[in-house]
């Protein structure tokens, strides 16, 4: 069974600073915070093949409730905390579409997403399922496991970041590689938790800091790993999302199809001499000029630091 585990801080919605995105979601539509409409396990239009789900549902099978929108599949036990949670699933759900200028897969299969609110609960099932004590969370198999604390007031882009990892789940079935999978996370959730923010008032801008020098991981050791550096993980996930940023903020179409071609598993220095031949043609001239960008906290303009 592949896992991807995530220590899964009690945040929600607190606006960054700076701003510069490609994405156009400013404009997004406000989903109101209507009620989730219950429904029965029976009537549910897709079982989670997941057999982590059928552990999850286990514990206390008669507190879990039911539900669904376009996209997702929810269990939980209060309908005020799975609200706000289907809210921002969807609206994650676009913008990433959105971004990656691409319809919904054909026979998609909807996401199950299960919100844990006791602790005990939690802990009970991080036994099950052999977790470490530590996880506050767990992505696996395209489905996520949260614990959401109802008296805590959340903020952050962390559920945003695990809900995009979901739907590229369900877009790139066969993977990408970590950092690009990191990176995109971090790159969709900020951007659009900014967006999603400033469309309620709030003066919200996307903020990503510079990454010191002694602190900046060399391209090929970024590259190669396939889990987040337990002794780096900070600069791991920065620098990830800063590489995404540039190539996506330097060329979209271009980003699009390298995107593509990393999850056929095509090499990285093959997708760059196809796709950005002029401005980024090998991996060490992208690490010269990413070294520059990188050593900016995200505002400054890539003209200036592609210079």
């Amino acid at each position: 069974m592949r896992w991807r585990l995530f220590l899964l801080t009690v945040c929600y919605a607190v606006p960054f600073g700076v701003t510069g995105s490609s994405m156009s979601v400013q404009d997004e539509p406000v989903v109101g915070l209507n009620s989730l409409a219950e429904v029965e396990f029976s009537h549910l239009s897709q079982l989670d093949p997941n057999p982590l789900g059928e552990k999850a549902l286990a514990i206390h099978p008669e507190q879990w409730k039911h539900a669904e929108t376009e996209h997702f599949i929810y269990h939980f036990v209060h309908g005020y905390v799975a609200t706000p949670v289907s809210v921002e699933a969807e609206f994650h759900y676009r913008v990433v579409a959105k971004e990656l200028e691409r319809d919904q897969p054909p026979g998609d299969i909807k996401s199950h997403i299960y919100i844990f609110e006791n602790s005990e609960d939690w802990r009970q099932f991080q036994a099950l399922g052999k977790l470490e004590p530590w996880t506050g969370g767990i992505h696996s198999e395209g489905s996520l496991f949260i614990q959401r604390d109802p008296s805590y007031k959340f903020s952050g882009n962390t559920l945003g970041h695990e809900i995009v990892h979901l739907v590229m789940h369900r877009f790139y079935t066969a993977g990408i590689p970590r950092w690009l999978d990191e990176g995109f996370a971090q790159y969709i959730s900020k951007d659009a938790h900014a967006s999603y923010q400033r469309a309620r008032g709030y003066l919200a801008k996307p903020h990503t800091e510079a990454i010191a020098p002694q602190e900046f991981m060399p391209l090929p050791v970024l590259l190669a790993f396939t889990y987040p550096p337990s002794d780096h993980v900070h600069t791991f996930y920065n620098e990830s999302e800063r590489l995404v940023r540039l190539l996506a903020e330097t060329d979209k179409p271009s980003f699009l199809k390298l995107l593509d071609a990393l999850a056929r598993h095509q090499p990285l220095e093959t997708g760059l001499r196809e796709f950005y031949p002029t401005t980024f043609p090998t991996v060490s001239v992208l690490e010269q000029k990413f070294r520059d960008y990188a050593s900016k906290d995200f505002g400054s303009s890539l003209q200036q630091a592609n210079n």
